[in-house]
């Protein structure tokens, strides 16, 4: 249960407050510890559906607010709060949250340091703004999420490539259909993880990233420090995003490059970041990014008071080929600082690496977390624990 994994810890915390009833797309399983009640709706993007969901827990209930930590479900979870009457972020500024080129354009109308970035229909589309831009140049979907379909492109040839990549994940947008072709941020990438309540944003953290080599931008760890002075650099810029949007109420994850050491906006994630990165604030400064989230949409305000100072680090475990997994253990010893292992896939199941044709769901085998004093200590125990992770993948028969 993938979503057991990565999000358990949020529907805990915020059951350890709050009653819960779910809206979920499929019948509840380790959920069930942490709800009061559900209601399935096959397609939760299915408005009119997730009305009548709403409609009927509201008749049961005393609702006090509505969230979702899901990418896809947004803009439909806003709307949904609005019906019902309970505190939301205008669901039009989560709309520019999912639809990336929206976001550029009111980057650009608020001065929010961003990156050019034309939409694009066609191939030939891509081609022209590349030139104009300058190659390097990143193709993505407009409205997708976890890195998918994102690829950069170095000339035109590998431009038709990248392409149809982007081309392909964009198809599958909800708010938008269209490819963006971007100017290439150079520099290390950060993420600023990000409270708003009535308007006023506190960033509480600054997750450092570290991603694969072009041409795709696979995310393999994260780290996040308590007392990381890349705070101060990254901070007025991501409230400045989050205002430029609209954002006014909610937990907001802003991705941003740092290029000559100047935060440059890639996008603004109108939720909990995933790959447990809420887990790892929570280790390293006490502050419960989940329960902040749930507070917030019954308007009350989120304690963000930190009781912690310390590191944390995720690597996130891929293999270095595609093919079939047919080894996969742990052999070591599980130290103190070894806060976490997850396997997610089992010997027999087929690994496909984004280059060929894949992407994190395809690819990826699980994750371990590491604790230490400083944040090169927890680099430094996960890269431990990391190798004493065994695998072995045939690589597929050539067709």
């Amino acid at each position: 249960m993938e979503a057991e994994a990565y999000r358990g810890y949020c529907l805990e915390s915020v059951a350890a407050a709050y009653d819960v009833v779910l809206i979920t797309g499929e019948e509840p399983s380790w959920e069930v510890p942490y709800i009061r009640d559900c209601l399935v709706v096959p397609d939760p993007t299915d408005q009119a559906a997730l009305y009548a969901a709403g409609r009927a827990l509201a008749d049961r209930y005393d609702l006090a607010g509505v969230f979702t930590w899901t990418e896809w479900y947004l803009v439909p979870v806003a709307r949904l709060a609005r019906r019902l009457g309970l505190p939301t972020t205008d669901p039009e500024a989560m709309r520019a949250c999912r639809d990336k080129a929206t976001a550029r354009s009111l980057f650009a109308r608020h001065g929010v340091p961003s990156a050019a970035s034309v939409s694009v229909r066609t191939r030939h589309e891509a081609q022209a703004a590349a030139e104009r831009i300058g190659y390097p140049v990143v193709l993505k979907p407009a409205a997708h999420a976890a890195s998918i379909g994102v690829v950069r492109a170095d000339d035109p040839d590998q431009l038709t490539a990248a392409y149809g990549i982007a081309g392909r994940a964009a198809g599958l947008g909800l708010e938008s259909t269209d490819v963006l072709v971007e100017e290439y941020l150079d520099g290390p990438e950060v993420s600023a993880e990000c409270v708003t309540h009535r308007g006023k944003t506190t960033v509480v953290a600054v997750t450092r990233k570290t991603v694969s080599e072009p041409p795709h931008f696979e995310e393999l760890a994260h780290s996040v420090d308590a007392t990381d002075p890349l705070l101060a650099t990254v901070a007025p810029a991501a409230r400045a995003a989050i205002r430029a949007l609209g954002i006014t109420d909610g937990v907001s994850h802003v991705e941003m490059r740092l290029v000559g050491g100047r935060p440059r906006l890639i996008e603004v994630n109108g939720r909990l970041a995933g790959d447990m990165i809420g887990h790892l604030v929570r280790l390293t400064t006490g502050i419960d990014l989940p329960r902040a989230a749930a507070d917030i949409a019954c308007d009350r305000a989120p304690d963000l008071t930190p009781t912690r100072s310390s590191a944390a680090a995720i690597h996130l475990i891929y293999p270095e080929t595609s093919g079939i997994l047919t080894r996969l253990r742990f052999d070591g010893p599980r130290p103190p600082w070894l806060e976490r292992i997850h396997f997610q896939r089992h010997p027999g199941d087929r690994l496909l690496l984004p280059a060929d044709g894949g992407d994190m769901f395809t690819a990826r085998i699980g994750h371990l977390i590491a604790t230490g004093p400083t944040v090169e200590a927890a680099r430094a125990r996960a890269a431990t624990a990391l190798g004493h992770v065994v695998t072995h993948v045939e690589p597929a028969a050539a067709s």
